[in-house]
């Protein structure tokens, strides 16, 4: 660190004032001293602020100084003493002095010294220790994709720590051991480059699975600085064969598709019937799918799909069972249908016959009642001039007008 002072011959006095006596400091004092100055060692990152606090429990005014590593006067009271804007007086009191140094570097780092010009003069040392930042993590290793099985070894690389950094490597959540080297930098720099290598055994679960290395350092807070990237794996594909209906039926379309899980995907397939048996007439072999027109029993049977990807082949197999074309009974969810089908429509028709019947019942009880009633006022008529019931019922039949004549007869 650069400093310069301000020139003055009372100022250059005073500082060879202050070195002197530092020198022939009182080795008697003890810590029940009332003027012995108190101060803290301090830990600062490069590029943080440090506060630097000297304090006496009495004061006799005495004036107390902060001087820098290289015994340059920092600031006297609160005078300062020293051109450099990255110091500034934080708080100045009979009994404290407290200043700050902004913009840490590496090279403000030492003892900084604490007087109090009283008869001796006491002093008290602070350690300031300034931690290197390391830089993000570079991780090397993951040019070419690595296939299953095989050995993948990755280096990362962080500079600029100090002390040294721990570097630690990650799988997803789960920590692998890694094998860390240190470097120093230079003579110049005390800061040191960490490389840690980590070996592999890759497997097809690997596959884009974040490979993560993170930095572990006391200028950082856990995650501050970490880089990953996803692994690529090859594998041979996993082949499943999917049907396309779980009840094929006898003379419908049908087709089974080859389904190959890898990396990269497959792009080949090939179709046989199990036990060296050719393919039916009717079966075409459509890229993945092996379609049929029509299916027929013969058609019954084991068939195997083979997928390629370049990297390896694998195969599957599929038990097709033709199911007759008018056998229902091994459709239970086409049973349930129809029944239901079936109850509504039964329902319905009973409810319509219901309908009708109640309607009939209304209409015959209505007619009933009406012509009970004429039978009734008829033959009352009729009873009224008649000798005997045979009189009566031929008067009530149609003799009213007959009877009106009789009338009209005697008059």
């Amino acid at each position: 660190m650069a400093f310069t002072s301000f020139p003055g011959p009372g100022l250059r006095t005073l500082i060879l004032l202050t070195v002197l006596s530092a020198s022939v400091q009182s080795n008697f004092l003890n810590d029940d001293d009332p003027y012995q100055p108190m101060t803290s060692d301090q830990t600062v990152a490069v590029g943080g602020t440090v506060t630097l606090t000297c304090q006496v429990q009495e004061s006799d005014n005495s004036s107390l100084q902060w001087s820098n590593t290289a015994q340059q006067t920092l600031y006297f009271g609160e005078k300062r003493a020293l051109r450099d804007n990255r110091i500034q007086l934080h708080r100045s009191t009979s009994t404290l002095l407290s200043i700050t140094i902004g913009e840490v570097q590496l090279s403000d780092e030492g003892e900084y010294t604490c007087s109090i010009f009283t008869m001796p003069v006491r002093t008290a040392r602070a350690t300031v220790t300034v931690l290197g930042v390391p830089g993000k993590p570079q991780i090397s290793g993951f040019e070419d994709a690595v296939q299953e099985g095989g050995e993948l070894t990755l280096t990362c690389t962080s500079s600029g720590s100090k002390p040294p950094a721990m570097l630690r490597w990650y799988r997803g959540q789960e920590e692998l051991q890694g094998r860390q080297e240190e470097a120093k930098s230079s003579p110049d720099e005390p800061t040191y480059t960490v490389i840690s290598e980590l070996t592999l055994t890759a497997s097809r679960d690997d596959d884009n699975v974040m490979i993560a290395c993170a930095v572990d350092h006391p200028s950082l807070s856990p995650g501050d600085k970490r880089t990953e990237q996803p692994l690529r794996v090859l594998f041979t594909p996993n082949v499943n064969i999917q049907p396309e209906s779980d009840l094929p039926r006898e003379g419908e379309k049908f087709h089974l598709q080859c389904m190959g899980n890898g990396n990269p995907e497959p792009m080949s397939f090939s179709w046989e019937k199990k036990d060296g048996g050719d393919l039916p007439p009717l079966a075409k072999v459509d890229g993945s799918f092996l379609r049929f027109e029509a299916l027929n029993k013969s058609d019954n049977g084991v068939y195997i799909c083979q997928a390629d990807n370049g990297i390896g082949k694998s195969q599957g197999e599929y038990t097709l069972l033709v199911q007759d074309a008018s056998d229902n009974a091994a459709d239970p969810t086409a049973m349930s249908t129809s029944s239901g089908v079936d109850h509504a429509v039964i329902g319905g028709v009973v409810a319509v016959i219901v309908f009708i019947l109640l309607c009939l019942l209304i209409v015959l009880g209505r007619y009933l009642i009406r012509h009970k009633g004429t039978y009734l006022t008829h033959e009352a008529k009729g009873s009224d001039d008649a000798p005997d019931a045979d009189t009566a019922i031929i008067n009530a039949e149609g003799g009213h007008s007959g009877a009106e004549d009789k009338k009209e007869y005697f008059i």
